[in-house]
């Protein structure tokens, strides 16, 4: 790829990974309609790790004291230094539930990723979850009380959005906003149904770019140039969308991106019949 080829993904990736309007939809746009190559599994897996750091970056206090509380709250740990140290309930129980709602998503890319990665990689397949989704979202936003906030998470909560995830790994679905959309019907409000979604992305990251990883060891003729390119300039655009994202929701609501997931969604379905 030449370097605007990279600049251009890597935006592209960066800006629509944490946005409710799946990144799968926007990155087979250049391919399908300007005929560039595809970028390649190691420039997938620059651009993950530009995202992750993002997230990690920008939620790097919560991290720290989730990590902390989640570690207190095992029983041996808790044990010993339940005499010195005091725990916050709510931030353990926080990160028990990003743990679990982790799981069926991992299970479900491990026993069912390389049908998906077969089958359901169409076009159509990516432009009818657009829509749908993107109406999932309209309707879910429309219609909870956002009176929660996630001191209210409950286990039940999280693995009910966690399943919600695992649905994500359907190209078009949007991994963001699913789970915005599964927190909105259990009532949680617009931005800590954001701020949870972020969370959540942070291990499945580290799943997906651990195993593209993995399928990369061994292979020739990297590009580290664009790696490196990919990796900054995805993890500058993922920040400052995570940090606007979060200012605009409680202001402009969801209505916006379903707009533009039901454009997009009708602009894929012209390319296949049209």
């Amino acid at each position: 790829m030449d370097i605007l080829h990279t600049i251009f993904l890597a935006l592209l990736q960066g800006i629509t990974e944490f946005l409710p309007v799946s990144s799968s939809a926007h990155l087979i746009l250049p391919k399908d309609i300007l005929g560039w190559p595809d970028q390649g599994l190691a420039f997938d897996v620059a651009v993950h790790v530009g995202t992750l750091s993002a997230v990690m970056l920008y939620f790097r206090k919560d991290i720290i004291a989730l990590t902390r509380d989640w570690a207190l709250s095992l029983p041996f740990v808790n044990n010993v230094a339940s005499q010195s140290v005091s725990i916050d309930p709510n931030n353990a129980r926080l990160a028990w539930g990003v743990i679990l709602a982790t799981v069926p998503a991992a299970l479900l890319g491990l026993l069912g990723g390389d049908f998906i990665e077969a089958h359901l990689r169409s076009s159509l397949v990516i432009a009818c979850t657009t829509i749908v989704f993107g109406l999932a979202l309209l309707w879910a936003d429309k219609t909870s009380q956002c009176a929660k906030n996630l001191t209210h998470l409950t286990l039940k909560a999280a693995l009910i959005i966690g399943i919600a995830q695992a649905l994500a790994l359907i190209p078009g679905t949007s991994r963001s906003g699913i789970t915005i959309t599964a927190a909105l019907f259990l009532g949680f409000t617009r931005e800590d149904s954001a701020r949870f979604s972020f969370l959540l992305s942070i291990p499945i990251i580290l799943l997906s770019g651990g195993y593209m990883s993995l399928k990369l060891i061994g292979s020739a003729g990297i590009d580290w140039v664009a790696m490196g390119v990919g990796m900054v300039v995805s993890g500058i655009s993922a920040y400052l969308c995570i940090h606007y994202f979060l200012v605009a929701i409680s202001k402009m609501g969801m209505l916006p991106f379903v707009i533009y997931r039901l454009l997009l969604g009708g602009a894929l379905l012209l390319m296949v019949f049209v």
